[in-house]
C-alpha cells in the first residue's frame, strides 16, 4: 500500500503536506530482506492505479520478486495516513514502553489487496519456497484474508517453514469484518515462527510478560517477544531453530496453476537480490507476502551455541507435543522438553521514527535464520535492523552492511550495551565513533 507520512510534526489535522512512499507489514521485510541479500518473492494485489504502479516499482527496485502480484481492474491501491508517533500495537494510548502515540488512519476497505482469498492465490505459489512470511494485518482486512491465512497455515505436508508476526493493528479490528484479535491467536498457533510485541499482547490478549505470552503460544517451535526499548526473548523448542535450514522446499519452486483471477504484475527482476538456493516464496499480507530463500552464506542451521551474553536459560513454560500442533497430547499433558530461553536487551538508540521497526526486526531476525546463525545472534541482528528503521524517518530504511551489522553482534557483552545508534549510523566506517556526514552516534565498531 502507499504510506503518506506529514513533512512536519503535528497532528493529521494541522499538517499541510505529507510525502509518499511505498510502505506495507510484508513488502517492507520483502524490500529488507532483499537488501540483505536473499532471494524473496512478494505475492500481492495492487490496483492499476498510478499508486499501485508506485508501489510495484518500489518494491522490485529493492531487488524483491514482484511476479506474484496481481493488479486490479476494479479496486484501488490501499492508502493510509500516519504521523512519527505510530507504535506497533495501534491503540489510542501511550504505549507501555513510553513511546508517544500515533494517529493512524487506514483506507483500505473494498481496496484491492483486500479482495485476496484462497480462490486468488494459489497454495503452490506461496509454498514455493523454504520460507513463507504473513502477518495479522491479512486477516483483519477481510472474510476473503482471513480464509486466506487459515489455509495458509494449516499444517500439512509439504507446507515450508511459516513466520508469522502478529502485527496487531486496533484501527483495522474495528474496522468492518472480522473483529475479534483471538483471530491472531488462532492462527500464531499453526505457525513455526511467532513474533509478537509485548504491548500487542496485551492489547490483544490480555497477556503481560513474555512468559504469560509463551504459556498462551506453546505450538510454535519458535516464539519471539519484542520488549521495545527493553530488548527481546525468545524461546526455542529443542530442535526448532533449525528447521528452516533444513527444510525442503516444495518442489519446482512456484507453482503454474496461478490465482483465477487477475494477471501477473510485470517489471521486476526474477528472483530480487543475489543469493542462492531455491525461489523465494511468498505469504499474503495487508498489501501483499513475503517469502525467502536462503541467503548467500548457505549455511546450515546450528544447535543454540552461547548467546553473546551467556547461553540459553531454561524456560519455565512447556513445549509443545512432538508433533508442534498442540501443547499436550490426544487427552494428555505435555511431555516434551522445556523450551531454552534467550534474552537480549536492544542498543540505545536515537529514535527519528517509530514506524518500521517490528518489521525490520523481523527482517533481521529471519535473514540470521536463513544465513544459520545462533539464536542469540538472531536477535541482534533483529535489533539492528529495527535500529536502522528507528533512526530513518521512511518505511523502507536501508539496513547495515553486512560486515558492519556482523562485527557488532559479535561485541562481548559490555560494549553492547554502551552502543549508542543514532541517524546515520548504518554508514559508520568500521574503527570509528562517529560518521562525520550523519553525525552517527556509536561505541568505536570493531575492525575486520
Amino acid at each position: 500500500m502507499v504510506a503518506f507520512v506529514p513533512t512536519r510534526p503535528g497532528p493529521l489535522a494541522e499538517v499541510p503536506a505529507f510525502t509518499r512512499s511505498a510502505g506495507g507489514a510484508e513488502s517492507n521485510v520483502a524490500c529488507a530482506l532483499a537488501r540483505l541479500g536473499h532471494r524473496v518473492r512478494w505475492i500481492s494485489r495492487l490496483g492499476t492505479d498510478g499508486f499501485g504502479d508506485h508501489v510495484l516499482a518500489a518494491v522490485a527496485e529493492a531487488g524483491v520478486d514482484v511476479h506474484g502480484v496481481r493488479r486490479d481492474p476494479d479496486r484501488p491501491t490501499g492508502i493510509y495516513f500516519r504521523t512519527a508517533g505510530e507504535r506497533s500495537w495501534g491503540g489510542p494510548d501511550p504505549a507501555p514502553d513510553g513511546a508517544p502515540p500515533g494517529e493512524v488512519v487506514y483506507y483500505r476497505a473494498g481496496s484491492a489487496a483486500s479482495a485476496m482469498s484462497p480462490r486468488t492465490v494459489a497454495r503452490a505459489e506461496a509454498y514455493g519456497g523454504r520460507l513463507l512470511h504473513l502477518t495479522g494485518i491479512t486477516p483483519a482486512l477481510s472474510d476473503g484474508c482471513r480464509e486466506l491465512v487459515r489455509e495458509l497455515t494449516a499444517r500439512r505436508p509439504g507446507r515450508p517453514w511459516v513466520s508469522f508476526d502478529v502485527n496487531y493493528r486496533a484501527a483495522l479490528w474495528r474496522s468492518p469484518g472480522p473483529t475479534d484479535p483471538e483471530v491472531l491467536l488462532e492462527l500464531a498457533r499453526g505457525c513455526d515462527l511467532v513474533f509478537v510485541g509485548e504491548d500487542e499482547a496485551s492489547a490483544a490478549w490480555g497477556l503481560r510478560g513474555p512468559d504469560a505470552v509463551r504459556s498462551a503460544l506453546p505450538e510454535p517451535g519458535v516464539l519471539v517477544v519484542k520488549r521495545g526499548a527493553a530488548g527481546a526473548v525468545a524461546y526455542v523448542r529443542p530442535g526448532a531453530e533449525a528447521w528452516p535450514a533444513t527444510a525442503v522446499p516444495a518442489p519446482g519452486g512456484p507453482a503454474d496453476d496461478g490465482p483465477a483471477d487477475g494477471g501477473p504484475a510485470r517489471g521486476g527482476p526474477a528472483y530480487g537480490g543475489p543469493g542462492s538456493g531455491p525461489s523465494g516464496a511468498a505469504a499474503p499480507g495487508p498489501g501483499g507476502a513475503t517469502g525467502a530463500g536462503p541467503g548467500p552464506s548457505g549455511t546450515p542451521g546450528t544447535r543454540p551455541g552461547r548467546a553473546p551474553g551467556g547461553g540459553p536459560e531454561p524456560s519455565g513454560a512447556p513445549g509443545p507435543g512432538p508433533s508442534g500442533a498442540a501443547g499436550r497430547g490426544e487427552g494428555g499433558p505435555a511431555t516434551a522438553a522445556p523450551d531454552a530461553r534467550y534474552a537480549e536487551p536492544a542498543p540505545a538508540v536515537d529514535v527519528v521514527a517509530h514506524v518500521g521497526a517490528g518489521d525490520a526486526f523481523a527482517a533481521g531476525f529471519l535473514s540470521a535464520t536463513l544465513r544459520g546463525l545462533p539464536v542469540a545472534h538472531r536477535l541482534r541482528h533483529g535489533h539492528l535492523l529495527a535500529a536502522a528503521a528507528l533512526t530513518d524517518p521512511g518505511d523502507l530504511a536501508a539496513p547495515p552492511g553486512r560486515a558492519l551489522a556482523d562485527r557488532l553482534v559479535a561485541l562481548a557483552p559490555d560494549a553492547w550495551g554502551r552502543l549508542r545508534l543514532g541517524p546515520g549510523w548504518t554508514r559508520a566506517e568500521p574503527g570509528t565513533g562517529t560518521d562525520p556526514e550523519a553525525g552517527s552516534v556509536t561505541t568505536e565498531v570493531p575492525a575486520p
